[in-house]
């Protein structure tokens, strides 16, 4: 938070909310690091993308709105919010491309074309419309891939149920043919991915089901080898656990293991390989993971940001970065996404609070 509005919080003269304040006073970052507010006050925020210009953008799910945050002095914290769309259906997932905004809703993507110069009157037009209506696990995340597809996961309907090739899946689009290929199955519900910088591998996390009590299925992270790999779901979750309904007379060796399994029920959503330099080294090119946070576990699990240290292809290490968002049990924040701004400080949504965190690293 800068020194003015530090200011205006101890005279009182609140230029955030109080919520916000008390959270940062709760949160711990890995030791060098600092964690401040990029903006506040924005509803329910989800995924984020930024543009040339430096301008971040937020999805939302409830909400129902995409926001334009604007930073015009560089100084780490948004001056000014715009809210380009509202009334939408659930637009979770952004990203961008040639200047243009993507969003996903549950059953479309709309664009809004070279929107950094139509924040005043944004219009969009429809891409595609053929994805399920479904809102149950409808809300998507989104990312361009190094070919230029747009990259697509529809999460399943359900806790669990019975295979369906409309769901389930991660899918590649074209959104110039409209052609759709599937990169994987067997996938619940994934809400987060990211291309390695360097080998352009494919990751992603995956929400496991529930009512299978407070330990088990755990939550997953996977690596694509091939295209169209089974990941399990419904009948095998997190490689070795078969279903207690759909897994009967299945064979567990049939399905791809996960990169790494997690607890259960911490819903891993954003995850994001670091590209910029500002962190240390052994940050580069690592995975964070945005650890959303149980809510029917009967003691609740998750609610961190982690890094997953990555070697050949392999997670070797698995460590806490960010914590604090709950404290006795009670939700103070739940992470989400992730961007980097130009200077290489990382961004994280935070749907509960309703703020996007900057995390930077204090360099001696």
């Amino acid at each position: 938070m800068n020194k003015l509005r530090m200011l205006f919080v101890l005279l009182g003269c609140l230029s955030m909310p109080a919520f916000a304040v008390d959270i940062l006073k709760e949160l711990s970052v890995a030791d060098g690091f600092k964690i401040s507010l990029f903006a506040d006050d924005v509803d329910n925020a989800r995924q984020l993308a930024v543009s040339k210009k430096g301008i971040v953008y937020a999805g939302s799910r409830k909400a129902g709105k995409v926001y334009a945050l604007i930073d015009h002095n560089s100084d780490g914290v948004a001056d000014k919010k715009i809210v380009i769309a509202k009334d939408l259906n659930m637009p979770s997932g952004l990203a961008m491309k040639n200047g243009d905004l993507y969003v996903a809703e549950v059953e479309r993507i709309i664009r809004f074309k070279d929107i950094d110069k139509h924040l005043k009157k944004p219009t969009y037009e429809v891409v595609y419309d053929q994805f399920p209506t479904d809102r149950h696990h409808g809300w998507k995340f989104i990312r361009f891939s190094p070919t230029g597809e747009l990259i697509v996961p529809v999460g399943v309907p359900c806790n669990v149920c019975a295979e369906n090739e409309k769901y389930g899946r991660i899918f590649s689009l074209n959104i110039d043919t409209k052609e759709i290929q599937t990169i994987a199955k067997g996938v619940r519900n994934s809400v987060g991915f990211d291309y390695h910088p360097g080998t352009q591998a494919f990751w992603f996390s995956d929400n496991g089901r529930d009512m299978m009590g407070d330990d088990l299925p755990p939550c997953e992270i996977n690596r694509v080898s091939e295209e169209g790999d089974h990941f399990g779901f419904p009948y095998v979750h997190a490689g070795s656990i078969l279903d207690p309904e759909f897994g009967i007379g299945k064979n567990i060796t049939d399905y791809k293991a996960p990169a790494l399994a997690l607890g259960a029920h911490v819903a891993p959503l954003g995850v994001h390989f670091y590209k910029s330099k500002q962190f240390p080294v052994n940050y580069q090119q690592q995975l964070f993971v945005a650890e959303h946070g149980s809510w029917n576990r009967s003691k609740k699990s998750g609610y961190k940001v982690a890094v997953a240290t990555i070697e050949q292809g392999r997670v070797i290490k698995y460590t806490p970065f960010m914590t604090g968002f709950m404290k006795n049990e009670e939700t103070l924040g739940r992470p989400v996404a992730f961007a980097e701004l130009a200077d290489g400080s990382l961004l994280i949504s935070d749907d509960y609070a309703n703020v996007i965190y900057r995390v930077s690293y204090k360099k001696n």
